[in-house]
């Protein structure tokens, strides 16, 4: 169901962008059994946005929730590449010629992002924009580019050109020619400020996604509060809501077949993003290049189907999902063991078109998927 204003217009239908983060894997439940929820959706970010209510809280959350699509909106001409008066395009323009302020939620992200670039071997980038561009994926229009071409636009491209100053939470390039892009962290940055502004009005029963690449979850789906001194997650006590008996759960797809699902993982309070470039590549010569571009050598990633992340943020999830895809499955387990706050599955391709799965910190979220992906 879903509500509008005179005010408002809430456009729905699904954009190329959301057609490929749900061929993903990404589907959230409609609850066949518990069909009681508030859709209200905003177009942004070349994609759409779209928070759900339980119906039981949605008379006092909706307004919130408004509020918070509105938010997103407002990130969208502070966040994006495209735009030439946005933050981060005056970023790319000045920050060689001198430090420019950053507004502090902004700042907060690039600091999380330079970490990851550290933390991933460099495999995570948000200079990786003159890559991006010499492939051609900037125009959508996919092209293999010269040696010199490639050379040219990698030496622009490295965390070590970028500058961040917290005390005066300035940013400054150390090259001319460095310039970043949020398409990897983005809309999961814009899914964290929402959820922020639901949890600050009260509102806490509530699950928030960017084109369901992006997803963040908070309480139950029926609007009942998290009790937190029940023994077991499948345990009621008398008298208390079971919140685990209506989770927000996203059904994980078959990398290889968008019409098979492998199951489903139940999220809460917690972010999930995924990575894929099936649907962003072109072909040259029998080769399939896609989007995800590794940075340290200037080439696209190859070797993994799709990753999907279970991360505390979205704007984590998202970032780290990207990241695992051009660091491979070893590398990724890697890092999971290090940072127990993060759980993941990769799916990687194998011959005759199968595949072969890799995860690490799935648990009894996730039992069911587990148990399709470890059968004989």
């Amino acid at each position: 169901m879903t509500h509008g204003t005179p005010r408002r217009s809430f456009l729905l239908g699904q954009t190329a962008a959301d057609r490929e983060a749900a061929s993903l894997g990404q589907v959230i439940n409609q609850y066949s059994n518990e069909p009681h929820l508030v859709h209200l959706s905003r177009k942004a970010m070349a994609g759409e946005f779209e928070i759900c209510l339980p119906a039981a809280i949605a008379g006092e959350a909706t307004a919130v929730a408004l509020e918070a699509l509105d938010l997103v909106q407002s990130l969208e001409a502070q966040l994006s590449f495209f735009k030439p008066d946005s933050d981060i395009s005056e970023i790319n323009r000045e920050a060689a010629n001198a430090a420019v302020e950053v507004e502090p939620h902004l700042f907060a992200l690039l600091q999380g992002a330079m970490q990851l670039w550290r933390d991933s071997g460099e495999a995570y980038d948000l200079t990786a924009t003159p890559l991006w561009e010499v492939w051609g994926f900037a125009r959508r229009a996919g092209m293999i580019p010269s040696p010199e071409q490639l050379a040219e636009a990698q030496a622009l491209v490295g965390g070590q050109w970028v500058e961040l100053d917290e005390a005066q939470k300035t940013i400054h390039f150390l090259r001319k020619g460095v310039r970043l892009n949020l398409g990897s962290i983005g809309k999961g940055h814009a899914v964290d400020r929402a959820v922020e502004h639901l949890l600050a009005a009260g509102v806490s029963d509530f699950l928030v996604h960017g084109g369901y690449s992006s997803v963040a979850a908070r309480g139950s789906a029926v609007g009942q509060p998290f009790q937190a001194d029940t023994p077991s997650p499948h345990a009621s006590q008398a008298g208390k809501p079971d919140l685990l008996s209506s989770p927000w759960t996203i059904g994980v797809k078959d990398p290889l077949s968008d019409e098979r699902r492998l199951g489903q993982i139940e999220l809460h309070d917690r972010a999930l993003g995924t990575s894929g470039a099936q649907f962003q590549s072109f072909r040259h010569r029998g080769q399939r290049y896609g989007h995800i571009l590794d940075p340290r050598t200037g080439r696209p990633a190859d070797g993994v189907l799709s990753v999907t992340v279970l991360a505390p943020t979205a704007a984590a999830a998202d970032a780290i999902s990207t990241a695992f895809y051009v660091m491979g499955p070893e590398a990724a387990m890697s890092y999971c063991r290090h940072h127990p706050s993060i759980a993941t599955i990769l799916f990687v391709p194998e011959s005759g078109n199968r595949w072969k799965q890799h995860h690490h910190g799935l648990a009894e979220e996730s039992a069911d998927l587990l148990a399709a992906l470890t059968k004989p």
